[in-house]
């Protein structure tokens, strides 16, 4: 004989909850259709490794880049952990002393990885990828990916496949360095090039593909300088 059943309730409670959640994602998704707030800097998120450390070619010019952006009056959002996400952090608050910038760590809880680097001075902590994701979207006038691993990976196609459909406007997607060349040519080839075609060449060239840190600089000056004429709200006082 089997035990009396304790909650006769069970499938309704079940599908209460289940309804609940989605209309919650529901909720979420209508208030993440917002456009961003109007702000009055110029905003740069650099992607990167975590691995790369200060004995890396590599972190010193991720440093100088965001030194230089810094200079120019641009916030710098990263990832808020090591490797070339302090690089970037240490770069925006060396070159402002004054703190008229932000420099930014949106982190997110790993068990295996290192806490948020020294030079983040605004922190933002997510408990999920799809939030941090989301975040990054909205803070960033620009995106400059680094060389990286799986994370940085998924940090590149996210913004790649939001451009690629236009849920992001034309914002600027600048890879650097020689990995991310031989990715867009295996990518051209494979997906472009393949029978059957997988994607548009037109899609294939949203990424700005360079192979030194020297050459994103005048990119970006170019985007910024594009993005103060249609800022209602930049003024030369916020530089």
């Amino acid at each position: 004989m089997s035990a009396p059943d304790c909650n006769p309730h069970k499938d309704l409670l079940e599908r209460v909850l289940r309804d609940s959640v989605f209309d919650l994602w529901a909720m979420i998704d209508r208030i993440l259709t917002l456009p961003r707030l109007p702000h009055d800097r110029f905003c740069v998120c650099i992607f990167g490794s975590a691995r790369l450390l200060e004995d890396s070619p590599i972190y010193r010019d991720v440093q100088w880049l965001a030194q230089e952006l810094t200079y120019l009056g641009c916030d710098i959002v990263t990832g808020g952990g090591p490797g070339l996400m302090e690089a970037a952090n240490a770069g925006s608050v060396s070159a402002d002393p004054e703190n008229r910038t932000r420099s930014v760590g949106l982190r997110i809880a790993l068990p295996h990885e290192q806490g948020t680097n020294p030079y983040v001075e605004e922190l933002h902590e997510h408990s999920n990828f799809f939030s941090r994701l989301h975040h990054f979207v909205l803070e960033a006038d620009a995106f400059v990916v680094m060389p990286g691993g799986i994370g940085t990976l998924l940090e590149l196609v996210t913004i790649w496949q939001l451009l690629q459909v236009a849920k992001l406007p034309p914002t600027p997607l600048i890879l650097v360095g020689s990995m991310w060349r031989d990715f867009l040519i295996w990518a051209h080839t494979a997906m472009a090039k393949g029978q059957p075609t997988l994607a548009s060449e037109a899609d294939l060239e949203i990424p700005i593909a360079v192979e030194h840190i020297a050459e994103v600089l005048p990119l970006l000056r170019q985007a910024q300088a594009r993005w103060q004429q249609s800022c209602p709200i930049m003024t030369t006082e916020t530089l």
